[in-house]
This record gives C-alpha cells, sequence and structure tokens, in this order.
C-alpha cells in the first residue's frame, strides 16, 4: 500500500512504515549512528551534528529527487528502527541508484531490513521505473549480503570495486555489488 503525503510517498509493510523523516527520529537516529556496531562496515562514526546533517541531507534528496531513504518505524508501537530506501551516490559510480538500510541493532536478525527494502524494490520497479536496482556494502557484511540474496539480487565478483571516498588501504575500501534487473524482479 501507498499514499503520499508531503511530495514524499508513505510504503507500508505488515510491520513497518516507511515514511517521511520527522524531528522526533532524530535522537534515536543519532544513538543508532553512534553504535559501532551499527556502524561497523561503514567508514566513519557520524557525530550528533553530522547525524542531523544526514537527515536533512535525505530530506533534500526527497525533495529533489522524490525518492529517498525513507525513515523505518514499526507499526506496532511506532517505534523508530532506521531507515530503507534510496540514495544517489554521490560519487562518479557506474550505476544511478542504490539501495540501502540501516537499522538499529534491537532490531537485527528480525527480517525487517528485508521487509522493508522488499517494499523499497517494488515502489522503485513500479511506480520509479527503475530498469535495475543495485545494493553495495563490504565484503565481510554478510549480514547485509543475506539482505541482498533474499531480495534476489545476484553478485558477480567483476562488478566489486573500490570505494572512491575511501583512501587506498583503507580496510572498507573493497566492496560487492549486488543487481537485481526489473526483469528478474518476483
Amino acid at each position: 500500500m501507498m499514499t503520499v503525503v508531503s511530495q514524499t510517498p508513505i510504503l507500508t509493510t505488515h510491520r513497518l512504515i516507511l515514511r517521511p523523516w520527522r524531528e522526533p527520529d532524530r535522537e534515536p537516529f543519532a544513538r543508532m549512528n553512534a553504535d559501532p556496531r551499527v556502524m561497523e562496515f561503514l567508514a566513519m562514526r557520524p557525530s550528533r551534528e553530522e547525524s542531523d546533517a544526514l537527515v536533512d541531507k535525505i530530506e533534500t534528496h526527497f525533495r529533489e529527487h522524490g525518492f529517498g531513504l525513507w525513515a523505518a518505524e514499526l507499526r506496532r508501537d511506532g517505534a523508530f528502527v532506521g531507515f530503507v530506501g534510496f540514495d544517489i551516490p554521490s560519487y562518479d559510480a557506474l550505476y544511478p541508484v542504490e539501495l540501502g538500510w540501516r537499522l538499529g541493532v534491537e532490531h537485527w536478525g528480525q527480517g525487517l531490513a528485508t521487509e522493508g527494502a522488499q517494499a523499497a524494490v517494488g515502489y522503485g520497479f513500479q511506480t520509479l521505473g527503475f530498469p535495475e536496482i543495485v545494493a553495495t556494502t563490504v565484503p565481510a557484511n554478510t549480514r547485509s549480503r543475506r539482505v541482498m540474496e533474499k531480495l534476489g539480487m545476484t553478485h558477480n565478483s567483476a562488478d566489486d570495486f573500490e570505494h572512491p571516498l575511501l583512501p587506498e588501504r583503507h580496510p572498507l575500501r573493497r566492496h560487492v555489488l549486488y543487481r537485481l534487473p526489473q526483469s528478474d524482479w518476483r
């Protein structure tokens, strides 16, 4: 199911609402970003100010492109769990848009990332008309790779790359890329 409020679509799943960001989301998002377990495979752990700036950037992305990284909340109690959605890479990438998610540790292992990502993928193909959706991570991030595989994405090592925003020899520079062409969806 999808509704649109203030230009930002709202997606619902069995357990999640993917919606525009709200001011009260900033505090739990900053706590999540300060958690070394959540940020294990990301290059930096943002300060509170950097975390808030990321929310501002996400909101601007929605206004400029009509899609982005939705705030994810639990339908049962409205708890903020993280984000799921799409982003346009800030570097010269071989792909125009990337699917991503970040959830607080207390929400891991419940299938929420997969559930939210499935809703985003459906929206990306059916509404936005993306011909293909990709997701990337570091090789060691088996949790995210498992989500990608559950979505039906496939990995070809020929697509792996060195992340251009990270310095040479950085331990997280190597990235794997998973693809899902619209023709392979469902």
